[in-house]
């Protein structure tokens, strides 16, 4: 039997041959779901797919790309959240 902190289903296994020809499972942790953008819900470009420690690591502008809303809404989505922002404060 597996050890069983292992025997979590977040744990992904992967089968590998060994050196000595043995079929083993090795338990790897998943990989984060892929950034979405907060209202339509499309992958986010230049945002990392990494677990919070390495995304920590990494620096600023690597983590979400330099523009408003960088790393939370997708760039249409955020254009037209701006125009939207600029109209209003223009309209009174």
């Amino acid at each position: 039997m597996v050890r069983p902190k292992l025997r979590s289903r977040s744990k992904r296994r992967k089968k590998t041959r060994t050196p000595g020809n043995r079929l083993i499972t090795q338990y790897k942790k998943r990989r984060p779901k892929i950034a979405k953008c907060g209202i339509c819900g499309k992958p986010l470009h230049g945002v990392p797919r990494l677990k919070p420690t390495d995304m920590r690591k990494l620096a600023k502008t690597k983590r979400r790309p330099e523009r408003p809303y960088g790393g939370n809404l997708c760039s249409r989505c955020m254009r037209e959240l701006l125009r939207k922002t600029v109209r209003d404060t223009f309209k009174s």
